[in-house]
């Protein structure tokens, strides 16, 4: 194995790991505080920690195929995914989709929900990765940033298209060719996470909020606003409204968006920068607007209709969490089945009925209408043409201008 310049995180990196894991997508989520009964311990099968955080990753040479793949003789597959991100029954002992897998394939799924953080999960896998050894898991769910590292690290396994049937045919067009992967040679999303602008309306005394620009000019919500501490969150929402693309801005344009922000951070109109802790000042009224992620929201509705969201005519962010096979997994056709698996309608209908993100399948509104309507008609769990047409990615950061801009970044939000 040749070893290549390493990619250690920068201090301004470190601290937005350390935003991420406390207030972020790494923190607990409003069904995870109200549920918190262990589901995340619940697995098929349980995986010893690893440690290793902290060393820098080395490049492998090649692209991450295994040495050999054991699927036909060994049945089975290891899966690490994030907590509260697959369906669970309501005697929370079962997972009726992976089950729906076994009795189909014959293939055992040992399945883990032991991903909180994707810097701390990435510093679990990465000494194995890069001593070329396998990781002990065949699939992993990460966040598309962290694809991307592993996919230019060569971390990831590209797919064999012929064991994803459906998830060729079924993968909904705004993510079939991500910058970071084009063509999805390396990666299928597992769910797409959209950031819109959400308020209450008994807050705004009835007023819709549907852009960033009144979020941050309009006095009648002056001290009532938040966005989030996720960089390329609040910054994307910045830059559309800007009327620049999140896909292709230049530095002078995040410059702007950083010098937007600040103006209004300085007149007071702009709360604070929050992780998903905004939800519970948004659910009383305190927060009367914010930059929000569509999870939280589609949770927060069902108990409180005041709460609403809108999409900014100048569009929104969406990013992804995704299915990849680490280099050297020992089970590789059985993951990609595992992963086609979830491309079937039925399947996918019943997963996104669960987790309330985007889901990435077409062809399941039939299904998702059987299982509960108001989410299939519920267009950040299952987008319109319109709304899919209005999401935006922000572009893959070389190290170097990710430090850069985590630093802009964390000195805005005072972090």
């Amino acid at each position: 194995m040749e070893q290549y310049e390493p990619e250690p995180l920068s201090a301004a990196q470190l601290a937005a790991v350390r935003r991420s894991v406390t207030g972020g997508r790494g923190a607990l989520t409003r069904r995870s505080l109200l549920r918190a009964t262990g589901v995340g311990t619940l697995a098929v099968g349980g995986l010893a920690a690893l440690s290793g955080c902290g060393i820098p990753p080395a490049k492998l040479e090649g692209d991450g195929r295994a040495s050999s793949d054991h699927s036909a003789e060994e049945k089975r597959v290891v899966f690490s995914n994030w907590t509260e991100y697959m369906d669970v029954s309501d005697d929370e002992k079962h997972y009726p989709t992976l089950e729906a897998f076994t009795r189909r394939t014959g293939i055992a799924v040992k399945y883990t929900a032991d991903i909180n953080d994707n810097v701390e999960f990435f510093g679990k896998i990465q000494p194995q990765l890069a001593a070329g050894q396998d990781t002990g898991r065949d699939l992993i769910c990460v966040t598309d940033w962290l694809a991307a590292r592993m996919i230019r690290l060569g971390y990831a396994q590209k797919l064999d298209p012929s064991n994803l049937p459906y998830a060729f045919a079924h993968l909904s067009e705004q993510f079939r060719s991500p910058d970071w992967d084009p063509g999805r040679a390396h990666s299928y999303p597992w769910t797409g996470i959209p950031t819109v602008i959400a308020y209450n309306s008994r807050a705004t005394g009835g007023r819709t909020v549907d852009s960033v620009s009144q979020l941050l000019d309009d006095p009648k919500l002056k001290g009532r606003v938040a966005f989030l501490s996720e960089m390329r969150d609040t910054i994307g929402m910045t830059l559309l409204d800007l009327g620049k693309d999140p896909a292709k801005f230049t530095d002078d344009d995040f410059d702007a968006a950083v010098a937007r922000l600040q103006k209004a951070v300085d007149r007071k109109q702009v709360r604070r920068f929050t992780g998903n802790d905004y939800t519970a000042d948004l659910d009383k009224g305190d927060i009367a607007a914010c930059v929000a992620w569509a999870g939280d929201i589609v949770q927060l509705q069902h108990d409180n209709p005041d709460v609403k969201f809108t999409i900014p005519r100048a569009g929104y962010m969406l990013s992804s969490d995704n299915l990849l096979v680490p280099a050297r997994a020992r089970h590789k056709t059985n993951a990609e089945r595992l992963i086609d698996h979830y491309y079937r309608p039925p399947i996918a209908a019943r997963l996104a009925a669960y987790i309330n993100y985007v889901c990435p399948v077409d062809g399941v509104r039939a299904e998702l209408t059987r299982i509960d309507k108001s989410m299939a008609d519920n267009t950040l769990i299952l987008p319109d043409a319109a709304m899919a047409a209005a999401s935006h990615a922000f572009r893959s950061l070389s190290a170097e201008e990710e430090t850069a801009y985590e630093q802009k970044f964390a000195k805005l939000i005072g972090a």
